[in-house]
């Protein structure tokens, strides 16, 4: 079945891609590379794209839809997945090294017999953006496959859906979406939507399979993939219309093979849309009603997959065929290297009022908020109390990601050195610090539904598992954490990572994550109200923070008094008149990393003394309780001890 699945998905993507190879040939000039590469490329990749969803669902579903056995190690049901999860990431490296020399057949315009030689492969793959992605793709699908094959037990699972879900990132940022005008928002649609589609797909068909098999816990693994292909159809369906915004006009809908195939693809998604909401009211209802009767699921999870089939194979003619070109092609050289233009020097009221949002950090920062507002209405509507002051943080830590990613500061950060550190600063020095004074994990903790005895774990077993997981041990001690975020500033800066990454988008993507995540880590550590894996003392957390302190002084300082401009080539290609003057950015960031370090220990320190305090208070009230308990016990004794030393004096 999932075999047929994906000779469908390549056979209407080979078809779709011959009946515009001329168009695509016109557009680059290049001559025709011959039948092979024509018609091999988009069923290889259509093929490959099948078994890469189909590796995320196995691992989806052997982590999260079925559960595994009380000792930890997987059933019959996950198992199976799981290996299904290894055959599937085995068949994804394979399409992907075989794409590597159909892509440099397709460029270069040359048959694919010329271009067998490994080594010559090998040497023009660098130099193609789009070979070189498919080569890390094999790299990243050979490393799941192969971290696959001795795991018997459920801790590894969601480790290797993430890895699987890695391996879609190379795919995500090449292709039509990461060149042209706006190719910001192009780039960040096209992965959510990727990643939305591999989930939903990849999840059907994993389930698909369990059903057919016989699996046990049918209802159960319905019933939670359900709530996920819902989230996933609506983050497709409003990422699908950004990308196709971005590049179609309203005119060329009709008049054009892209506008027909981008038709084509919507009317698809909407059927699936339908199917899925069959789906809900009959297939998980009749499982509900009776464990055993798979019949109706079954039916539309097979009408499901053929109509899934046909909307990645229609995917990759789309991105095989040339985009309509826009009615005046003559964009800014700010429009081509960071995808948008610039209205001219930063002020204050751009920076706070000329805003583009970020597709992936801005809907992180709003997703957060809203799910944690609905903890804590959960935690009130169950009668329980919930501090005000931690929902403060909370939300103003969201304001600020929100802020550093999609207000001004974000507009202008791709351009000024100055911006980047802004918003550095603001990513890992500050919103951290809100996010972590928040308590997520201990409102999480008290919001979600416990397990019952018997009953298969849940999202709060699943945060308890990974809060006290070997990773998570290794990550929150001191020395690991402090050493990650300092580390971080050096490593960037100095190491040459950010002269080789300044004008690349999906490194931006990258830096912020890391500024984000690393900042989370450390005050998480330091001033954290959720409970660690390592607890330490306060006094051990105050000198974790004066440890740190010294180097963001000097890296602060070593920027405001160096003479080499970091990123100088690509700040000059953007030829911003008003933008000259690239050192004195540079000091100006230099200025704000050695500056942004005041604010954030001021609340470090009031933080830390607060729960000082809270904690002695704690422990005082734990010690009459204890005195309350044994009638003054160790007073008692005290007072008889002294008593004795009395009349030993007397005598």
């Amino acid at each position: 079945m999932l075999v047929g699945v994906a000779v469908l998905a390549g056979a209407v993507a080979a078809g779709l891609s011959a009946l515009s190879i001329t168009d695509a040939l016109t557009a680059t000039g290049l001559p025709d590379p011959g039948p092979v590469t024509t018609y091999g490329l988009p069923f290889v990749r259509a093929a490959g794209e099948i078994a890469a969803v189909v590796a995320v669902g196995s691992f989806l579903l052997a982590a999260f839809l079925v559960p595994p056995q009380t000792n930890g190690v997987l059933d019959a049901g996950g198992y199976r997945a799981l290996r299904l999860g290894t055959v599937a990431s085995g068949v994804w490296t394979v399409c992907a090294a075989l794409l590597v020399p159909l892509t440099v057949s397709d460029i270069t315009g040359q048959p694919l017999a010329s271009r067998l030689d490994p080594m010559a492969i090998w040497s023009v793959a660098s130099l193609v953006d789009i070979a070189g992605a498919w080569r890390w793709t094999a790299f990243l699908a050979a490393a799941v496959t192969i971290a696959s094959i001795p795991v018997l037990r459920w801790s590894p699972t969601p480790l290797l859906f993430a890895g699987s879900l890695i391996t879609l990132l190379p795919l995500a940022l090449t292709g039509h979406s990461s060149s042209g005008g706006s190719h910001d928002l192009a780039t960040n649609s096209l992965l959510i939507h990727l990643v939305a589609g591999a989930l939903w797909a990849g999840g059907l068909l994993a389930l698909l399979v369990h059903a057919l098999r016989g699996g046990e816990h049918g209802y159960l693994a319905a019933r939670r993939f359900s709530v996920v292909a819902l989230w996933c159809f609506v983050a497709m369906a409003l990422s699908g219309v950004v990308n196709a915004l971005v590049r179609v006009r309203q005119a060329d809908l009709l008049d054009t093979t892209y506008g027909w195939l981008i038709l084509g693809k919507a009317a698809a998604l909407g059927v699936l849309g339908v199917i899925g909401w069959l789906q809900r009211r009959r297939g998980v209802a009749a499982l509900k009603a009776d464990p055993g009767a798979r019949g109706a699921l079954i039916r539309l999870a097979l009408v499901e997959a053929v109509v899934f089939g046909l909307t990645f194979g229609i995917a990759v003619a789309l991105g095989r065929t040339p985009p309509p070109p826009p009615p005046v092609f003559n964009p800014s050289i700010p429009a081509i290297e960071i995808g948008y233009d610039l209205a001219g020097p930063p002020t204050v009221a751009r920076l706070l009022f000329d805003w583009r949002f970020d597709l992936i950090f801005g809907t992180a920062a709003i997703v957060f908020a809203i799910m944690y507002v609905l903890g804590v209405i959960r935690l009130r509507r169950r009668g329980d109390a919930w501090p005000v002051g931690r929902t403060a943080a909370w939300l103003l830590g969201c304001l600020v990601l929100l802020l550093a990613t999609s207000s001004g500061v974000g507009r202008y950060m791709p351009a000024m050195f100055s911006m980047h550190m802004a918003a550095h600063m603001l990513l890992s020095m500050l919103a951290p610090i809100l996010l972590v004074l928040g308590a997520p994990v201990t409102l999480a903790l008290r919001a979600l539904p416990a397990a019952g005895r018997g009953d298969p774990p849940g999202p709060r077993e699943w945060l308890l598992a990974a809060l006290h997981s070997r990773v998570s041990r290794v990550l929150t001690n001191p020395l690991v954490a402090t050493v990650i975020f300092v580390v971080g500033f050096y490593g960037l800066y100095f190491g040459g990572i950010f002269d080789a990454a300044v004008d690349s988008h999906p490194a931006h993507l990258a830096m912020n994550l890391h500024f984000l995540l690393s900042g989370y880590l450390f005050y998480w550590v330091v001033i954290g109200v959720d409970p660690t894996p390592r607890p330490i003392p306060p006094l051990g957390k105050v000198g974790m923070v004066f440890a740190s302190l010294p180097f963001h002084a000097f890296f602060g300082v070593v920027l405001m008094s160096t003479n080499t401009v970091l990123g100088e080539p690509f700040y000059k290609s953007l030829q911003l008149y008003w933008h000259t003057d690239l050192l004195g950015d540079q000091r100006l960031g230099g200025g704000m990393a050695w500056a942004a370090g005041e604010v954030p220990l001021v609340i470090v320190m009031i933080a830390l003394l607060i729960q000082w305090r809270r904690t002695d208070e704690r422990t005082a009230k734990r010690l009459d309780r204890a005195a309350d308990r044994d009638d003054e016990a160790d007073l008692a004794a005290y007072n008889r001890m002294l008593a004795e030393l009395a009349r030993r004096d007397e005598r």
